[in-house]
């Protein structure tokens, strides 16, 4: 095996020290670059982004900002990462000429007090200056929209600055000290790029390509896998393994819980699981596709999916987290999986005996357990065409954003000549699994599309899973939040004229 180094700021370090559960935070601490800091842990709060080269096409790369607390340090092995540290054109000196554009705008404007959070602010707002287009993207004023039956309303609450500045690229980095007004300003002061930036000419060449990677210490194994037939044998010998893409929750479990795994499979570059195609009657996701990989390829194409994205954690956890993993964990509570039942899609599940389609309304059997069997994985999301044209997704949380749903709910209908030909509706948060609401389903099917028939459908829709108590929300809350997202998907899908004649 070849040594297992990261290029970190340009200079390739050595990276052996690093043990199979050691966090790129961690490890890059330890190198004394202590920009990057941990605050939750969890990937909630931004404090430790940092910058990563991904692939751009086959001939490019783009420079991406993720969480540095949660993946394992040996994930980068052959990788290029960038830190707050490495920005400047003088790493280490203090003078405001000799500071990167971002840094610049953020001193220059006041957009840091206490300097906890700046580094990581610094790196998601420089991923945003180097994104391609950005300097050339339109303008847009704040909108207040709700999540509309079209899935148009995915835009809600975005803002885009004067220079095309998106500011939810900045949704997953908190400031408790500074105020977000400062902030705001220097990412909106930010021009394009100079020609000359040797950051911005490295999007021109390949990003690093996989390595494959193997370390054992006394603690466990890390395995980067060549090949679907390497994670096999892996799994036939080792079928407590665990399976690593994004790490957006197994590093929550190693951090906050501190599981320690025998053996940790890096999946995240396997080519079988990170194809998008589309065919006539499906399209195709790899279950190592990012988020963000997915909303950039398909730019709206499925729209219940473009409504989710937005509402989907903050954007350094999209640029890590896969639909695979979001699946695999069987979660009851996460946000992906009600949109896929709308969508009536079907998992691709792999083992070395070959591949089965399981439609993902059969998949789940309990909390976190589903019938994935000892040595298979999700290689695949399948959702069928055509697509439903009246679809919406509600999320309910305590934050807008970056928050966990007290209660999801995806619609998707297909409405012809005023009556509800299909519908399937797809529930999260309210029972031991995500689960379809097939009662409402069946009051709405074959009806014609009124306001008696929301109402009765409503009344079905608030028993639906089995409401339960904890400490995200009541069961009676559910209920109703059950209930209230049926009517608010009608009002939705009714012409405008005829909700201003109604009030």
């Amino acid at each position: 095996m070849e040594p297992i180094q990261v290029t970190v700021n340009g200079q390739v370090r050595n990276a052996d020290g690093a043990g199979p559960h050691t966090s790129l935070l961690d490890w890059l601490r330890g190198q004394g670059l202590t920009g990057a800091k941990e605050g939750c842990a969890e990937g909630e709060c931004g404090a430790c982004a940092v910058l990563v080269a991904r692939p751009d096409g086959p001939e490019g790369a783009t420079w991406t900002a993720v969480n540095a607390c949660l993946p394992p340090a040996l994930a980068f092995d052959g990788q290029e990462v960038l830190t707050a540290e490495g920005l400047g054109t003088a790493p280490g000196a203090c003078a405001v000429e000799d500071l990167h554009p971002v840094q610049r705008e953020m001193a220059q404007r006041g957009g840091s007090q206490c300097g906890y959070c700046t580094p990581g602010f610094v790196c998601a707002m420089a991923a945003e200056y180097y994104r391609p287009g950005r300097s050339r993207a339109e303008a847009s004023a704040p909108e207040e929209t709700g999540t509309g039956a079209t899935g148009e309303d995915h835009a809600a609450d975005h803002e885009v600055g004067p220079n095309g500045f998106d500011l939810h690229a900045l949704s997953g980095n908190l400031c408790r000290c500074t105020g977000y007004r400062p902030i705001r300003d220097a990412a909106y002061a930010l021009g394009a790029p100079e020609e000359t930036d040797p950051l911005a000419g490295r999007r021109h060449a390949p990003a690093p390509a996989p390595r494959h990677t193997r370390l054992r210490t006394g603690a466990g194994e890390f395995v980067r896998p060549g090949s679907l037939e390497e994670l096999f044998d892996e799994l036939d010998q080792h079928p407590d393994a665990v399976l690593v893409a994004g790490a957006t929750d197994a590093g929550v479990e190693r951090n906050i819980r501190h599981t320690r795994p025998r053996l940790v499979l890096a999946v995240d570059r396997l080519a079988p699981l990170r194809t998008l195609r589309t065919s006539a009657d499906s399209i195709e996701l790899g279950a190592a596709l990012t988020l963000s990989e997915i909303e950039s390829a398909l730019d709206g194409r499925v729209p219940l999916l473009a409504a989710l994205f937005p509402q989907f954690a903050s954007r350094l956890i999209r640029n890590a987290a896969t639909l695979g993993g979001n699946l695999g964990t069987a979660s009851p509570i996460g946000d992906a999986a009600p949109v896929l039942l709308a969508l009536d899609a079907a998992l691709v599940l792999a083992s070395r005996d070959g591949e089965r389609e399981v439609p993902l309304a059969d998949y789940f059997t309990g909390y976190r357990t589903s019938v994935r069997e000892p040595g298979e994985i999700i290689r695949a999301v399948r959702i069928p065409l055509p697509l439903a044209r009246a679809t919406a997704f509600h999320k309910i949380a305590k934050r807008r954003f970056d928050d966990i749903s007290s209660v999801a709910v995806a619609i998707a209908a297909r409405v012809e000549d005023g009556t509800v030909e299909d519908v399937r509706i797809g529930l999260g948060g309210v029972a031991a699994t995500p689960v379809r609401a097939r009662a409402t389903e069946e009051a709405l099917r074959g009806r014609p599309w009124t306001a008696d028939t929301a109402v009765a459908a409503a009344e079905v829709m608030a028993g639906e899973g089995t409401p339960l108590d904890d400490h995200r929300a009541s069961a009676r809350y559910r209920r109703a939040m059950l209930e209230q997202s049926l009517l608010r998907f009608f009002a939705q899908t009714q012409p405008a004229e005829s909700l201003e004649v109604s009030r």
